[in-house]
């Protein structure tokens, strides 16, 4: 089997998915090359990759990615920043919209919130960080959902267990039966860079390389933004 023939096996995180499978789709239309990516929890991800599964390419969080580099599991020659990414707040369609134009109003809908939920990706840690900051953890605590690993936080808000909702743009802009009001106020944005780069294990390093080169070209850019994405 020559090596164009041969697909590409990548893993990503869940926030890239929607992004990938076009991009991906319009590697193969201009090159020939196959690719299938698996999109999981970004968690679950890293994981599979620092214990060896056998994928040419994987897409995550920048830190993530360095990480796995210290760890010996991919080339950190080959890291590529992709893409960078806001935090939505969503809540049912129709549904009241809280203010969350200032820190102290999202502090206070927050605080109004019957539940609030976000993910166990980089956003989610983020906004822990904040009701830490905040004192309003504990207060909250009960109130707290945590989507599983894989499971977009927009999914809850749709069937009732969620109130209001965090998570990546591009993991809830498209998702049906839920309204995104926003992202956070600048003074509290975070902004996720995802990065890609060639797995240790892989066979087709040259074949990822060129992968890689289309994923952080101007030809990616257009389908970045579609999904709630800027290029990096």
């Amino acid at each position: 089997m020559d090596q164009i023939s041969k697909p590409l096996a990548g893993i990503s995180s869940m926030a890239t998915r929607g992004v990938l499978a076009e991009l991906v789709e319009e590697y193969h239309w201009r090159s020939g090359q196959r690719v299938v990516i698996e999109s999981v929890g970004g968690v679950e991800a890293a994981r599979r990759v620092q214990d060896g599964e056998p994928f040419d390419v994987a897409v995550l969080a920048a830190d993530a990615i360095d990480r796995l580099a210290d760890a010996g599991r991919i080339d950190p020659g080959s890291k590529v920043d992709l893409a960078r990414s806001g935090v939505a707040v969503a809540v049912a369609s129709g549904a009241p919209r809280p203010d969350i134009r200032t820190e102290r109003s999202l502090r206070d809908a927050i605080l109004a919130a019957r539940s609030i939920g976000y993910s166990t990706g980089p956003s989610g840690s983020h906004l822990a960080r904040l009701f830490e900051r905040w004192d309003i953890a504990e207060t909250i605590a009960p109130r707290i959902v945590q989507a599983p690993p894989g499971v977009p936080v927009g999914t809850l808000i749709a069937r009732g267990e969620v109130e209001l909702g965090f998570q990546q743009w591009s993991e809830l802009m498209h998702l049906p039966g839920i309204d995104v009001i926003g992202s956070l106020p600048p003074e509290i944005e975070a902004v996720t860079v995802f990065s890609a780069a060639v797995c240790r294990s892989s066979p087709q390093q040259a074949a990822v390389a060129a992968l890689l080169a289309f994923l952080a070209s101007p030809e990616a850019d257009a389908a970045k933004r579609r999904h709630g994405m800027e290029p990096a």
